[in-house]
């Protein structure tokens, strides 16, 4: 499959110039809501993800609100297994709801990792929780930076990202663009 044919298709990737939910701006943006209206294009990336951790023993499949839900539905669908999310309550994020997790092996899902934040909250949820990580995966990595965890990614594409000050973008009158939910 030709993953970065698809995301071009289904107008996941885009290309202008963005304003990032941290702020940040980028030549490229995800559009991750694209890939999420369409459960078969989600499902056969999900599936690259279940066929990543089919032999790794995983219990519950666990992702951070919003996108990562839908993610998370999905892979723990394809697996046989439980799923649940770690939302944010209080200024962190927890695994709530009942999600009986301690002790359980627990692979961790989301949908666009830009700086991994999401992500190591949610792993941090889990730790708290008493789950044992047994993986992560993204469907689509674009930070490029050292995490300080390793990872599965269905499609990984180094984005730069530029402070608002030092934007080449800006400097050449490229008009601005906002998609982001927050």
């Amino acid at each position: 499959m030709d993953i970065e044919k698809l995301l071009r298709e289904l107008r996941v990737l885009q290309e202008g110039h963005f304003v990032l939910n941290s702020g940040l701006h980028s030549r490229y943006y995800f559009q991750k809501f694209r890939i999420l209206e369409n459960p078969d294009a989600t499902s056969k990336l999900c599936r690259l993800i279940v066929e990543e951790y089919q032999n790794k023993n995983i219990d519950w499949v666990i992702g951070p609100t919003t996108g990562g839900i839908v993610i998370a539905f999905d892979v723990a669908r394809q697996m046989g297994v439980n799923t649940g999310f770690a939302e944010e309550r209080g200024g962190r994020r927890i695994v709530g709801r009942g999600f009986e997790i301690e002790g359980k092996r627990i692979l961790v899902v989301d949908d666009v990792m830009t700086t991994g934040k999401s992500i190591i909250e949610t792993l941090d949820a889990v730790r708290e929780k008493g789950g044992d990580i047994a993986g992560v995966a993204v469907l689509i990595d674009r930070c490029g930076v050292q995490l300080p965890f390793g990872y599965y990614a269905t499609y990984r594409k180094v984005v730069e990202n530029f402070e608002p000050a030092n934007c080449p973008l800006c400097k050449e009158n490229v008009p601005l663009s906002r998609l982001g939910g927050k």
